[in-house]
């Protein structure tokens, strides 16, 4: 699992606070399609006749998808999206609600039957929440437990009920960060179980769970009867701990085994418990004798999902060893169905057939025989579970491994390759990404889309061929754990690169017009939100008879040294070529604001009622007000002098600065305008910055062919002068300070250099970078 940065600093530190950021996930694949491994499983099976059935698949893509299942088929209704991290586990409540939970501390309950519509988002948890139990007959009652130790009961009903609250307790509850992408309420702070299991509530206002307090580190696995009277957790303690869900009052604690327990089961009637390890064991307990009564050493590496026949007599298994057992719980007899590319997640059964999710994106139905397992032990093939664990690892090493029952499997749902790889180009707009199938792809992030699909190719092959020397600040960052591009944005960093617009091939303006790409981006990412926030105000206004002004929303009340307004953008919300987002495949928006906590949506599923609560201030003060936050290192500073020997004068005496993305030739143009042609210092400011139009019109005669026709050169450095040769006129400052420090290092190591490249330089300008 993977952590989730902090969004800002809410302690009373000294340090400056941390801006939200603003985050897009990217996507060339079907939607209809998980790009990760799946960890959870939910059947939901029609109460009519000739209905159908649903499977829900929670991912580590941060997705839950419903799949409609029928024989021969599964077909994606509908997908959940607001999580902004993986989807650890998921339960049904009732008939109608599901409830999944996150590495991203959150719970979320969705309407299961609708369009994928998160209805609460519920925070108490300190760290991610790994699981879930529910209450098969008691729809109301939800257990979660984490990474902090935590476990909380639920009543899904209660949680759900709107709760009217003063303005003050409001304020006060947006703290605990409870909200939904319903903008539901927050929820007041939870109530905890202390050493003597009385019940002390922080806050008396709102719904508040029930904490039941005793672990001391991570909690793995739960389960619950069901009738909701009962309920068992495990973790890293290696200790199975059972409570009564109805007070969080402790009931036992029950010993056995040596490492992490990874999952749980409780039969209907609460007596009996199955519990898998990360020692490769299961084990059964009576929890009215409270003992283990008998081990299965069937695994040769760790348990991590169990599922048991409606009658408590057989479990399937699988685990980290790749395989799916199923093991008779009173003859001890196990039987190995089948066996995986991958290590199991989770199991869930349907009628005769097992659903098997694995760390990869699809996912295989198999034959079970759920209600008659003797059917399947009569094919043979199958084995006495041993009562320690190395038993069935020795068995392995001896090459006496079992014959798996079946070969395939009876359906599967596919899902398309995760990126393990990535690495950002220089040019700073494009992601070369490669998947667990091996296939290289070419992503341009200002577009979100792959550009060039190489295939399985060298990774490492074909990152050298697509070197550029350039310089580009590093303007976004990214990461690939949910299977995908995560495209990371921070201010004021991401607003450090700038391009020419002839650069980028923008012929809607003039060609040494300076676009910011962070700020492009946004608005290529906002373009629906925007179009559909000014339907909103254009239809409030026409109600209201007032004329929309042109600032649809006020700038954040700062210092004007905070911000800076780009004035060269004023009014320019037109979204350019390369800035422009699928609409096919949109990519989603992952971000928060001043309330409510982090969200997740479609760019195409803002509707433009998200404002400051939801987005940062920063991101919609770029889009509607066209200000940018002030920007560091948007200059280079140099010198500018005659080299050695060389007839010319002194141009300057001081330092001059110019945008970093200038080109070289302007440079050159400008000594050749004010050195060989002896023109006034027209193009030179006051400040020592170059005016924008510098010495363009001279380039053809000048640099031509790529010799020196007016007998000018120009060095770099102040050491081994280093020719600035034709070929890096159409680089930057900084790309030609990168490169030509890489070829004095080249021949300061004895690697000998051509004449093109370095030498003496006769007559000519100095640039010391």
């Amino acid at each position: 699992m993977h952590r989730v940065g902090s969004a800002g600093n809410t302690t009373n530190s000294v340090r400056p606070r941390k801006e939200k950021r603003l985050t897009y996930v990217l996507s060339d694949a079907d939607d209809t399609k998980h790009c990760a491994g799946i960890n959870c499983l939910k059947v939901l099976k029609s109460t009519v006749s000739n209905g159908c059935d649903y499977l829900f698949t929670g991912s580590r893509d941060g997705t839950l998808k419903r799949w409609a299942i029928s024989e021969d088929s599964a077909t994606c209704s509908a997908t959940f999206e607001s999580h902004v991290d993986w989807v650890n586990d998921a339960v049904l409540a009732g008939d109608s609600t599901l409830v999944s939970c996150s590495s991203d501390t959150a719970l979320k309950t969705w309407n299961c039957l609708s369009d994928g519509t998160c209805t609460k988002t519920l925070r108490q948890h300190s760290d991610y929440v790994t699981c879930l139990a529910a209450a098969e007959k008691n729809s109301n009652i939800v257990a979660s437990g984490g990474l902090g130790g935590e476990v909380f009961i639920w009543d899904v009903e209660a949680a759900l009920t709107p709760v009217s609250k003063s303005g003050d307790a409001m304020e006060d509850d947006c703290l605990n960060g409870v909200n939904g992408s319903t903008n539901s309420l927050p929820m007041t702070s939870l109530r905890t179980i202390s050493s003597s299991n009385s019940i002390s509530v922080h806050t008396t206002q709102g719904y508040v769970p029930i904490g039941a307090k005793g672990h001391k580190e991570s909690v793995y696995a739960l389960a619950m009867n069901d009738s909701g009277t009962r309920l068992v957790s495990g973790g890293i303690e290696k200790v199975v701990r059972v409570w009564d869900p109805r007070t969080g009052s402790k009931a036992m604690k029950l010993r056995g085994h040596t490492d992490n327990i990874r999952a749980l089961l409780l039969d209907s009637t609460g007596r009996y418990c199955l519990s898998g390890s990360s020692d490769s064991m299961i084990r059964l307990w009576d929890l009215g004798m409270q003992r283990c009564v008998h081990s299965y050493a069937v695994h040769t590496d760790s348990v991590w999902a169990l599922a048991s026949t409606p009658t408590f007599s057989h479990v399937y298994s699988g685990g980290r060893d790749f395989s799916l057992y199923l093991t008779d719980l009173a003859t001890r007899e196990s039987l190995l169905l089948c066996q995986k590319e991958h290590p199991i997640l989770q199991l869930a059964l349907h009628d005769d057939s097992i659903w098997v999710a694995t760390t990869d994106s699809s996912v295989h139905r198999w034959p079970a025989e759920a209600h008659n397992p003797q059917k399947v032990f009569k094919r043979g093939g199958s084995f006495l579970a041993g009562n320690l664990s190395f038993s069935r690892a020795r068995v392995s090493l001896e090459g006496s491994i079992p014959v798996p029952v079946y070969k395939e499997p009876t359906l599967t749902i596919p899902g398309t390759s995760a990126i393990v790889q990535h690495e950002i180009l220089n040019n700073r707009r494009h992601v070369l990404t490669k998947d667990t199938a091996g296939s290289v792809k070419l992503w341009e992030i200002t577009r979100g889309i792959v550009i060039e699909d190489y295939g399985k190719v060298s990774f490492e092959e074909r990152k050298e061929q697509l070197f550029e020397m350039v310089s580009i600040p590093a303007w976004f960052t990214v990461d690939t754990r949910l299977g995908s591009l995560s495209v990371h944005l921070d201010t004021p960093q991401c607003f450090s690169a700038e391009m020419y617009s002839a650069d980028l091939n923008i012929v809607e303006k003039p060609e040494d017009d300076k676009v910011n790409l962070a700020r492009e981006t946004l608005k290529g990412l906002l373009a629906h939100w925007l179009a559909k926030r000014r339907q909103r105000l254009g239809s409030q206004a026409s109600a209201n008879g007032d004329v929309l002004s042109g600032k649809d929303i006020a700038p954040r009340s700062l210092a004007h040294s905070r911000v800076d307004v780009d004035g060269g953008a004023e009014n320019d919300s037109m979204v350019y070529p390369p800035f422009e987002f699928s609409t096919v495949s949109p990519p989603s928006v992952v971000t928060e604001g001043s309330q409510g906590g982090p969200w997740r949506k479609k760019i195409t599923d803002l509707d433009g009622s998200e404002d400051e609560k939801d987005f940062p201030w920063w991101c919609l003060d770029c889009v509607l007000n066209n200000r940018l936050p002030p920007r560091e290192n948007t200059k280079c500073s140099f010198y500018l002098h005659p080299c050695e020997g060389s007839a010319f004068q002194i141009l300057t005496q001081g330092k001059l600065s110019a945008p970093r993305i200038l080109r070289i030739h302007k440079v050159v143009n400008y000594v050749v305008e004010k050195m060989v042609l002896d023109k006034p210092l027209d193009n030179v400011n006051t400040d020592g910055t170059f005016a924008p139009g510098l010495g363009g019109h001279l380039l053809h005669s000048v640099v031509g062919d790529g010799s020196f026709r007016s007998g000018v050169g120009l060095a770099c450095g102040d050491r081994n002068h280093v020719l600035v040769h034709a070929s890096f006129y159409g680089w930057t400052l900084p790309s030609c300070r990168a490169s030509l420090l890489v070829e004095i290092e080249r021949f300061v190591m004895g690697g000998e250099l051509t004449r093109s490249i370095l030498g003496t330089v006769p007559s000519g300008a100095m640039l010391e970078l």
